[in-house]
């Protein structure tokens, strides 16, 4: 190392002590606009459990970056994996649990979240107003006008946003998209995603303590501040199937899949009209109680379609148990007939491609013959490190407006069962609704398949109908429904102050 000046020396040294002890692994930092792989980036993570596991793991295993900083609210968390950190990197971050004190910190390159998705964008946000790079897991936002404020908050402020859609840098899916574009089975302008995915009960609808070690009013932050109590058994990871925090396994999973089918098929905006249906049902059937009532209220069971005008998609969602599908078409294309089906299908006049993982893409003739593979998996977390460094947005594979768009999607279907959550219907009743919907899949084909998959479970849809939200109309450009007051009503949350997420106008 060539001699450094005093300026200099001070300046590293500061940014050293914000890593704590890290200063002995870290040496030498500058600014993260540097090009050079041998200047360290420190980061913060902030939420740390689950998703947040896998980003301290990506992180701290890199030689060009350190962890200065574990955010979490809960300190027993966050304190277990700065010394999981310690172990593996020989330096322990510092834990704190407001992620504001990270933003202090002008030393701080960037920042990875994972926390629930109601403090998605807000953490972004803030994160960009104050100069970092953020990396986002999917979805981006909890309600569509956050995705907005994410996009326009990159632009205005020239970071890297890049959200954790990691299939866009897995090869096996990159190839099997180019070869749908290039005309690999024809023309293709129908896709459907699925997240087969079983989810069990919550459990009851009740009143629970808070763990000790959580500051519930910060983990709360945007969201209402309900009770000093919680309404589910499980602190941590049930909030996904309360809309108040998440958006269900279709804002959880589904980003996942509804990207790749967006991708195929070419589509860069929002579709033109949404409807959805389904419900959360067949836990009664489980704990053979009819009056048993689950402490989740997003669906468990969830159709969406997506009308494109010249395209369209299908997103299923199913929770209860799938080892005994009798779905023999999707069975087949899975070549599996036990066990979770994730992934996205491509009809296309020549044949059909499926998605079956992140790494790997089969590919069917017209007489259902296995034609061709994808495989290979990527670095999605270096493809961000590499963007931090060039300062290009393109350099991104999943920037906050493909996060956007495809976060969206999940929000637009939600909006539809939600409003339509007391509309219960017959079978008979959708199939006269859903025939009269735009649509390149077979809606009535679709919808007894969904009616089967309840009925396996042992649901009586006679005494527990599903619900079917009305078909919403929307403006891809403007970004809210031309046909429905009421659906733009619930576009986005109030926010609870200081915690208030700005418009994209306001960022």
């Amino acid at each position: 190392m060539g001699q450094q000046t005093r300026r200099q020396f001070l300046h590293d040294s500061m940014r050293a002590a914000a890593a704590i002890s890290a200063a002995p692994m870290i040496g030498s930092i500058t600014k993260a606009q540097s090009k050079s792989p041998n200047e360290k980036l420190l980061c913060a993570v902030i939420g740390c459990r689950g998703r947040g596991g896998s980003h301290i793991g990506a992180f701290s295993g890199r030689k060009d970056c350190a962890i200065a900083y574990i955010v979490d609210v809960d300190e027993k968390v966050g304190q277990n994996c700065c010394s999981g950190v310690e172990k593996r990197a020989g330096y322990r971050p510092k834990w704190v649990k407001d992620m504001r004190d990270v933003f202090d910190d002008k030393s701080v390159d960037f920042i990875s979240t994972a926390t629930p998705n109601h403090w998605h964008a807000l953490c972004g946000v803030w994160a960009m107003q104050a100069g970092k790079d953020v990396y986002i897991e999917k979805p981006i936002s909890h309600d569509i006008p956050e995705g907005a404020a994410l996009v326009a908050a990159a632009k205005k402020y020239g970071r890297m946003c890049q959200v954790g859609t990691q299939c866009r840098s897995n090869p096996a899916i990159i190839n099997a998209m180019k070869f749908i574009a290039e005309g690999g089975i024809g023309e293709v302008n129908f896709a459907r995603g699925l997240c087969y995915k079983r989810r069990k009960s919550i459990g009851p609808l009740g009143n629970y303590p808070i763990p000790d070690e959580v500051d519930f009013n910060l983990w709360s932050g945007p969201a209402p501040y309900t009770t000093p109590k919680l309404t589910r058994e499980r602190f941590h990871y049930d909030w996904h199937w309360q809309r108040l925090y998440g958006n269900g396994d279709s804002g959880n999973q589904g980003p996942h899949q509804t990207d790749i089918a967006r991708w195929g098929l070419g589509i860069n905006r929002h579709p033109n009209s949404v409807i959805a249906y389904g419900g959360r049902l067949g836990y009664q059937a489980e704990r053979n109680d009819p009056n048993y009532i689950d402490a989740g209220d997003t669906p468990n069971t969830e159709v969406a379609i997506y009308d494109y005008g010249d395209n369209c998609m299908v997103f299923e969602t199913r929770g209860l148990s799938v080892d005994n599908s009798a779905d023999i078409e999707i069975n087949t294309l899975f070549d599996s007939a036990k066990g979770n089906r994730i992934g996205a299908i491509f009809y296309g006049t020549e044949g059909t491609l499926v998605h079956v993982s992140y790494t790997h893409c089969l590919v069917y003739d017209l007489k259902g013959k296995l034609v061709k593979e994808f495989k290979g998996g990527g670095d999605h977390y270096d493809n961000f490190i590499q963007a931090v460094r060039s300062r290009k947005s393109q350099d991104l594979n999943s920037d906050a407006f493909q996060g956007h768009l495809s976060a969206s999607l999940a929000h637009l279907a939600n909006i539809s069962y939600y409003l339509g959550e007391e509309n219960k219907v017959s079978i008979k009743e959708a199939k006269a609704v859903l025939e009269k919907v735009k649509s390149l899949d077979n809606n009535i084909v679709t919808l007894n398949r969904t009616v089967r998959h309840f009925v396996d479970n042992g649901v009586d849809l006679d005494k527990y109908p599903m619900s079917m939200g009305p078909l919403l109309k929307f403006d891809p450009e403007k970004e809210v429904f031309t046909n429905s007051t009421a659906a733009n009503e619930v576009l986005n949350r109030e926010y609870r102050k200081p915690f208030v997420c700005p418009t994209p106008d306001k960022v």
